[in-house]
């Protein structure tokens, strides 16, 4: 390659941006004494421009003739004091940050990925072969007519996927594209997400990511993606058109596909940690350009990494330069990318100020601020692994949140483990978590599985984890399943084992998706998909992870169930109510807006909501007094309130119907049970482990 005649450039903005007939190449460090821009050909060949203008720690050049398609990363030397968190070191082929697209595999067990040698000398082991490159991209892309759903919260339904996972083994898809972003933007998959009802559709990590020394090593991947490397850079893997710039066309085709459809595209995003590891780990980028910037570290011992993550590392996101980085990431992908949302994964770690966890801290400040971010989805996961790292409730409004405890109270409620205090607060909305007088029941992100743990056919049908796969010796993953096998560990042809274990699944899911807040459904749950017991399948890119699209006579039953379920909260604004439910005059003057009643149709008192042997449930959803018309849609709302009856007991029992129904028209709208054959008298019997919703119609006089 030619050398190139460079131009100083500018300093902004950061990583490679093609203007028509060159490319301005910007970086950040701090630390760094020189810093080399390197292109690299189709045939490997190293062409090095130095950056030899400098603007407030940003490096920067721009070279005529360098278009889309090209290849590059840097090499920048510095001191070498890793007790100083320094490890510059020029032998490192280092990849930009910004990078809007990345070429190329990164073999992060192979020796020359360390920066120090054997005696914690600098490497002199040039890593070029052994890691990826860098792409200069095309930003035009013909968006036609796209315009966010934008779908309010009260509309929300959430469908968590995997890229990957939830088409390659689709049978209508062209062996081509499963498995990709095309594949997902296939009609046959949107199909099936727009006939389920949901209306966002929740990715696992889709920044482009490294598969850690360990996997490489045991033949795995990093099938979830939880070690970016890249955070504005799609994931080439997911890419069927190729990987010079391809697929950030791809990604951009999926989400102007899925609008179209009215799904919107939420990003499960990872700020918090790279995939670089601890100190000793691989040098992708970050480490090599300015550690002690991107990294948070001991100020006593500042070569020391803080760990709140379980990773080695976690990113310093109080440093202006990284909030920067982080803001730049996500502005690019709702403005360039037309993403609406983020779900932030370990929140807790990029709002620790400097250890502490604070709702005030820099990033979450500089987010709720930001004419653009502010308006889209946001959603924390909660909770690091560092000291008070579980913070749910803690993050101030627009935000919502993942909620655990209605995660492990429902789960416990449906195998006799919990209270029905328990759960009628989680089916209420959690108010004792999040209604601080600024937050709403929309701050409740409410699921019963995710990505990590059991599926929800494993919940039923397992006790105990089953991560032999994995190659860890069923060590990893977590031992607090709170799972039932209904009588068996694992498969069955029991016949009263597999009804018991189906009921479980509707009363689960039922119980999601009639809860106030926003209910999260685990992508292949509605057709039954199973991991075999695996509850940390982070490692298995195979059919173990994969959705199974063959559907038997039982995952048909169960996925029209989970169709109806979904119709019926879409249908009733009194179950996605915009204010918390208090018992008190939410249901119009001297109306109560939900009144709780045990089996024998009296209230409950404080001592029935603590009784650990109290099974059963009766929940009156009042829908007087919602406005005629939702304040955001325009939509007419129902006027029909709601009765539904719970029973987590193993017998049936008898149910005395609430007075103030008494007079009105019930239909049945949902049931994992028989439906009692006279639905106006006053005594009905309840088959045990069931749920029942009623809609309750009062004739006028």
């Amino acid at each position: 390659m030619t050398p190139p005649l460079p131009l100083p450039g500018r300093p902004y903005p950061l990583g490679a941006t093609w203007d028509g007939d060159g490319t301005n190449f910007a970086v950040f460090s701090r630390h760094a004494q020189a810093i080399d821009l390197c292109l690299v050909d189709d045939a490997g060949a190293e062409t090095q421009v130095p950056l030899a203008e400098r603007d407030a720690h940003v490096w920067h050049v721009r070279v005529p003739g360098i278009g889309p398609g090209q290849r590059y990363g840097y090499r920048a030397s510095g001191p070498w004091d890793p007790a100083a968190g320094h490890r510059f070191n020029a032998s490192k082929f280092l990849l930009d940050p910004y990078a809007r697209a990345i070429d190329g595999v990164i073999e992060t067990d192979d020796p020359s990925m360390s920066a120090a040698d054997a005696d914690g000398a600098p490497s002199p082991l040039d890593s070029r072969r052994a890691t990826a490159a860098g792409v200069v991209v095309d930003t035009a892309f013909d968006w036609g007519d796209d315009r966010p759903p934008d779908h309010p919260w009260s509309e929300t339904v959430v469908y968590e996927a995997h890229v990957r996972g939830i088409s390659m083994r689709h049978p209508e898809l062209p062996p081509e594209i499963r498995g990709t972003y095309a594949g997902l933007a296939h009609p046959a998959v949107i199909g099936h997400l727009t006939s389920l009802g949901v209306s966002a559709v929740e990715l696992l990590p889709v920044h482009h990511a490294v598969d850690e020394p360990m996997l490489r090593r045991r033949g795995q991947h990093n099938y979830w993606g939880y070690s970016s490397v890249g955070y504005f850079a799609p994931a080439a893997r997911y890419a069927s058109t190729g990987t010079r710039g391809g697929q950030v066309t791809e990604f951009r085709t999926m989400v102007r596909e899925l609008h179209r459809a009215g799904l919107e595209v939420i990003l499960d995003v990872v700020y918090n940690h790279t995939g670089e590891g601890g100190p000793d780990g691989p040098m992708i980028g970050f480490r090599g350009l300015d550690d002690t910037t991107y990294y948070r570290s001991r100020p006593e011992t500042p070569g020391d990494y803080v760990d709140v993550t379980g990773t080695g590392n976690t990113v310093d996101t109080g440093h202006p330069a990284v909030i920067r980085l982080v803001m730049d990431s996500l502005r690019y992908w709702v403005t360039e990318m037309h993403v609406d949302g983020f779900r932030f994964d370990l929140a807790t770690a990029l709002a620790r100020d400097p250890w502490d966890f604070t709702p005030t801290a820099a990033l979450l400040t500089a987010i709720g601020q930001d004419p653009v971010l502010s308006r889209v989805k946001l959603i924390a996961e909660p909770w690091d692994l560092g000291m008070g790292g579980f913070q749910v409730g803690g993050f101030p409004a627009p935000w919502s949140e993942w909620n655990g405890p209605y995660r492990d109270g429902m789960r416990d409620f449906w195998r006799g483990r919990s209270t029905v205090g328990e759960f009628a607060r989680r089916l209420a909305g959690s108010s004792d978590i999040y209604d601080d007088g600024a937050r709403r029941p929309s701050a409740s992100v409410n699921f019963i599985t995710a990505h990590d743990g059991f599926t929800l056919h494993d919940l039923v049908s397992y006790e105990h984890k089953h991560n032999e796969a994995n190659g860890e010796d069923n060590r990893d993953g977590t031992d607090d399943n709170r799972s039932w096998n209904c009588g068996a560990e694992g498969p069955s042809h029991d016949p009263a084992i597999r009804d018991r274990r189906w009921r479980q699944m509707r009363n689960l899911m039922a119980t999601l998706l009639l809860s106030q807040g926003v209910p999260m459904i685990c992508g292949g749950d509605e057709l039954g998909r199973t991991q075999h017991g695996n509850n940390n399948a982070y490692c298995q890119d195979s059919v173990l992870s994969w959705h199974d699209w063959h559907l038997t006579d039982e995952t048909r039953v169960f996925l029209r169930f989970v169709r109806d379920v979904i119709a019926v909260r879409r249908a009733h604004p009194v179950l996605r109510r915009s204010s918390f439910l208090t018992g008190e005059n939410g249901g119009g003057p001297g109306s109560p807006d939900v009144v709780w009643h045990g089996p024998d149709g009296t209230p409950i008192d404080q001592h029935t909501w603590d009784d650990p042997d109290m099974r059963v449930l009766v929940a009156y959803l009042n829908g007087d007094g919602l406005p005629d018309r939702d304040p955001v849609t325009g939509r007419q709302v129902t006027d029909d309130s709601l009765l539904l009856v719970v029973n987590a007991g193993p017998d049936a029992c008898d149910v005395v119907i609430p007075e103030i129904t008494s007079g009105a028209e019930h239909r049945c709208l949902v049931s994992t049970g028989r439906i009692p054959e006279d639905a106006v008298a006053g005594t009905w019997t309840v088959d045990g482990r069931s749920l029942t919703l009623w809609a309750v119609h009062r004739r006028e006089g």
